[in-house]
């Protein structure tokens, strides 16, 4: 029987080709999402893996009943999961206060932050009873700095990073891997759903989604604490982040994600 592995946000962009390389390396695959894509999605993963069983599901991982359904779905399956990707994200761009609503603000917590912690407590402890798994949680080069303009989502993503290292660490004698996959722009629908078009970040480079799942499956697999996906501009930024003062940072990336700066 294939190995299982759980991918959230596969209706596009890099989740959907974390659920493909996976489905083409003879994972069977639960790809999770909002919206009504997610049945797409998963019929174009059958039709291009070859035979492996691909499960879509319906959650919106935003609230504790959300997730609850998510993992009722996977349990009733009756298998083991061998690999979790914790992928599922949203942003809003623009200033804090005068720009966003705390509801949008708040959405944000909920996705990336409340219901990563929610959906891993939830299926880590029986990879640990069987002494094997891998947990991939999809971060952001944006987590190795502040973020202005985009301050609750690169604080989200710099949790991410914090927690998937700490947990790594308080399970290296398990059998359990945990691996932090730190993505620059990438080509997906990210900026036009966080409304940042016109942000220098959003009218520059952006790397190919199907790279960035490679070199994260490739990490995981190698069981690698984590990966600075896609171009060379990426790691060094995420070697200056480790340096630079946390204002100097702060004051580039407002060069990069003010709105309007891509107009400039």
């Amino acid at each position: 029987m294939n190995a299982l592995a759980v991918v959230t946000g596969a209706s596009s962009g890099i989740g959907y080709e974390l659920a493909k390389v996976l489905a083409d390396n003879a994972f069977d695959v639960v790809v999770v999402a909002e919206d009504e894509r997610i049945d797409e999605a998963a019929a174009q993963l059958r039709l291009l893996s070859g035979g492996v069983r691909v499960e879509p599901v319906r959650a919106d991982l935003r609230g504790y009943e959300g997730v609850e359904a998510l993992v009722s779905r996977v349990r009733a399956l009756g298998r083991p999961v061998d690999v979790l990707a914790v992928n599922a994200g949203v942003g809003v761009g623009g200033d804090f206060a005068r720009d966003t609503s705390v509801d949008d603000n708040l959405e944000i917590v909920d996705l990336n932050v409340r219901s990563a912690v929610h959906l891993t407590h939830r299926l880590l402890g029986d990879m640990v009873d069987r002494k094997e798994g891998r947990i991939l949680f999809t971060s952001s080069i944006a987590a190795t700095g502040p973020g202005p303009f985009h301050s609750v989502y690169a604080a989200s993503k710099a949790f991410l990073a914090s927690f998937g290292q700490s947990l790594r660490e308080e399970l290296r004698d398990t059998g359990v891997t945990v691996t932090t996959l730190m993505p620059g722009p990438t080509d997906t629908e990210f900026f036009d759903r966080a409304g940042m078009q016109d942000t220098k970040v959003a009218t520059g480079p952006k790397d190919d989604p199907a790279q960035v799942a490679r070199q994260g499956f490739e990490a995981l697999m190698k069981g690698d604490d984590h990966v600075v996906a896609g171009s060379l501009k990426n790691k060094v930024q995420a070697v200056v982040g480790r340096v630079a003062p946390d204002p100097v940072k702060a004051k580039v990336m407002r060069t990069m994600t003010e709105p309007g700066s891509g107009e400039e």
